[in-house]
């Protein structure tokens, strides 16, 4: 994987970095999500079941927990009941269920067992790392140093295109843009590093799902999509560089 630090680093409210546990018994996929939020400046540790998730939780105090549903041991409900019943010793925790159960039967009893929002697998890293920020900034758990508040518009601008991340909303001049599902999470990984040139290489770790496995022109189709909706008529924001990869930068 290609390591990368994506602007703005969030802080946790104590003021140092933000906590996550990562709980799997995948090591291909915690290495992963490992790697890509360590990149964020964030420190991570793991664990391949509940019991040793819940005796973690109880020794590094995490923000958040990114949380399985099948374990070998039990499922990530019990983890999670376990987790809310100690929340007099941890704190709030923000709970991020990954589940290949995509029924609405499923996601709503995640949900009122006390888990805070849910991916179904397959799913990109860039939407794990969305959904993370978005429970951290809703919690009042995560905060911008440079800012020195806390980081909870959602929003990002890259000259006049604008990007609301929870309503899933992108404007340019003020124009509304629609997106697909994967055009939108490409769009963001590029806003989110505005200036900065990306390798097909980065985006597909990124954007495709973790076990996607294709190949590199996928990148170079949905390129081509989003710059008929985002640049169709008006000043150029996302270019080539020949050989390297792709940039957006603020129409001059």
């Amino acid at each position: 994987m290609n390591t990368h630090t994506s602007p703005p680093r969030l802080y946790g409210d104590d003021g140092g970095p933000v906590r996550v546990l990562v709980v799997d018994d995948e090591p291909d996929l915690t290495e992963v999500l490992s790697g890509v939020l360590s990149d964020e400046g964030w420190q991570v540790r793991t664990a391949a079941d509940g019991a040793e998730a819940v005796a973690a939780a109880r020794a590094f105090r995490p923000h958040a927990v990114v949380l399985d549903w099948m374990l070998p041991d039990m499922d990530g409900l019990r983890v999670l009941r376990e987790l809310r019943a100690a929340s007099g010793e941890l704190g709030h925790v923000c709970v991020l269920f990954l589940t290949a159960r995509d029924s609405v039967e499923d996601r709503v009893t995640g949900i009122t067992a006390g888990g805070d929002d849910y991916v179904t697998k397959p799913f990109s890293l860039e939407e794990v790392l969305a959904r993370l920020r978005g429970l951290l900034r809703r919690a009042g758990m995560a905060r911008d140093p440079a800012a020195g508040r806390t980081d909870g518009d959602g929003l990002l601008a890259v000259g006049d295109l604008v990007m609301d991340e929870e309503a899933r909303e992108v404007t340019r001049g003020g124009a509304l843009v629609e997106l697909s599902r994967t055009e939108f999470e490409l769009l963001r990984f590029l806003m989110r590093n505005p200036r900065r040139v990306m390798s097909k290489a980065q985006i597909l770790d990124r954007v495709w799902s973790y076990d996607f496995g294709g190949r590199a022109h996928v990148v170079e189709l949905y390129i081509s999509y989003l710059r008929k909706k985002v640049d169709a008529g008006r000043t150029p924001m996302i270019h080539t560089v020949r050989g390297v990869g792709y940039v957006l930068k603020p129409a001059p």
